[in-house]
């Protein structure tokens, strides 16, 4: 079996949520999948929990950080070209989410960076390890 990743994310608003990351191409499990909380599908080893703040202090008794002031983790998501990474950026932009930095362009590796409606920092990054410098 390959591993599989759950991304816990607490968010404010639980629809506005779901409807961000359906913007950027992403279903969501209604199996798990409730008024506080929904399993969004980002593959078949990728899921990102978006929790209702109630929800999320059932598994963390650490007060939640606001994302919008502070960052407590980066998110990394690769894509198979840059324009691939160009359009799901654009689309979170579009769904509300705001540019965290400029495009960073490497040649061998492009990448960009948005905050969801909630302040979560997603990067969306292309490589081609064959143009990789040595």
């Amino acid at each position: 079996m390959n591993p599989m990743i759950f991304v816990n994310l607490p968010i404010a608003d639980l629809p506005a949520s779901m409807a961000y990351y359906k913007a950027l191409g992403f279903s969501h499990n209604p199996q798990f999948t409730d008024e506080t909380a929904a399993c969004i599908v980002i593959s078949e080893t990728i899921f990102v929990m978006v929790l209702t703040h109630e929800k999320f202090k059932e598994f963390s008794p650490l007060p939640i950080p606001d994302a919008k002031a502070g960052a407590q983790a980066l998110y990394a998501l690769s894509r198979d070209s840059r324009e691939a990474v160009d359009a799901i950026a654009d689309a979170g932009l579009k769904a509300g989410g705001k540019e965290f930095r400029p495009a960073q362009d490497m040649g061998f590796m492009y990448s960009r960076a948005v905050a969801d409606i909630d302040g979560h920092v997603w990067e969306y990054v292309w490589m081609d390890m064959s143009g990789m410098p040595q």
